[in-house]
């Protein structure tokens, strides 16, 4: 198992928008995160500074062929839809990886 967290901006006008999708998840979505062999899947909201929201992710990742898996993922037709809706609430972050759009942030300390 591996652990993967990630960040990205939220326009505050979409997090209504963002929390009311989140918070009613489409079963055909849920259902492939977990065949992409992820668990634990997390997303929190943060104000960091006066008016700059950001999101926060957090899974575990269960599988032995991550990239194999989010493009699985990726291919999916009802992913393809849920995303064409989440994705314009996001501001990416501009200090992300070149194929990133959520920013992947580097694991400092774990307990058990």
């Amino acid at each position: 198992m591996k652990r993967y967290s990630s960040v990205i901006g939220v326009k505050q006008e979409k997090i209504k928008e963002y929390t009311e999708l989140h918070a009613n998840a489409w079963p055909e979505v849920l259902e492939m995160i977990k065949k992409a062999n992820i668990r634990n899947y997390s997303i929190y909201l943060r104000e960091l500074e006066k008016g700059k929201f950001y999101l926060f992710s957090y899974f575990e990742y269960v599988g032995d062929d991550f990239q194999a898996d989010q493009a699985m993922m990726a291919a999916n037709p009802m992913t393809q839809k849920w995303r064409s809706l989440c994705c314009p609430c996001h501001t990416p972050i501009e200090l992300r990886g070149k194929d990133e759009w959520w920013a992947t942030m580097e694991e400092v300390f774990h307990s058990d």
